[in-house]
């Protein structure tokens, strides 16, 4: 397999395998922007930088809502940016917007912490398994990925909950995923807007106003269940 040069900013090396595409992800080599997966044996690239307004502010509110729930839980850990979730047997390793692995999931094996070689105490690089919640934002460029590759993995890789958000043309739109033995399942929308989060144990509802300047500005309410 030929290594691959991309717009002479990145080069791929030959890749033929899940593990030596994660030996790559930890070398000095693999690239510290942008973003790479792997998803069932396909090498995926998005260079281009995030929109401000309708990925990078979305992406703040969503995570530091869920932070705000699982920290006054005290039910696990919240990730964002370059956090890697690698799933062997879903033939998957991608870096999500927003990854919750909760205390119960670390206790019952279903998800690990991968200490990074020669790395100290809570030096961690990578989860490994499947995390309880993982929210894909939808980007211009990567619309099949975000909607159709990436769900199909992370079902196989038994990730409980996916929120799939789309804030590319008007009013932001959360679709919440519940998993499935069929597969996930779009949960439904009450009449306030609201959405129930099996997970998180609360329902959910993201709203779009606009700032003094005319620019998204985004909510994400939080209710308890009925």
């Amino acid at each position: 397999m030929a290594t691959i040069v991309f717009e002479d900013s990145l080069t791929i090396p030959a890749c033929e395998s899940l593990p030596v595409f994660r030996a790559w992800t930890r070398s000095d080599t693999f690239p510290r922007h942008g973003r790479i997966d792997w998803v069932h044996g396909r090498i995926e690239v998005d260079m281009s930088p995030e929109n401000l307004f309708k990925h990078g502010t979305l992406k703040t509110e969503l995570a530091a809502r869920i932070y705000s729930i699982v920290r006054h839980d005290g039910s696990g850990e919240v990730f964002i940016d370059r956090t890697r979730v690698t799933c062997p047997e879903a033939d998957l390793s991608a870096e999500p917007d927003v990854v919750f692995v909760s205390d119960a999931a670390i206790d019952g094996g279903r998800a690990r912490f991968v200490a990074a070689a020669g790395g100290g105490p809570a030096s961690f690089i990578e989860v490994e398994g499947a995390p309880d919640l993982i929210v894909e934002i939808v980007s211009d460029g990567s619309v099949a990925k975000d909607t159709e590759r990436l769900p199909r993995a992370y079902h196989a890789a038994g990730v409980r909950e996916l929120w799939i958000v789309d804030a590319r043309c008007g009013a932001p739109r959360l679709d919440l995923n519940e998993h499935t033995s069929a597969g996930y399942v779009r949960r439904p929308v009450d009449d306030a807007g609201f959405v129930r989060s099996p997970v998180l144990g609360c329902r959910v509802r993201l709203r779009a106003t606009t700032t003094a300047r005319g620019l998204p500005k985004y909510d994400l309410d939080v209710a308890a269940l009925e």
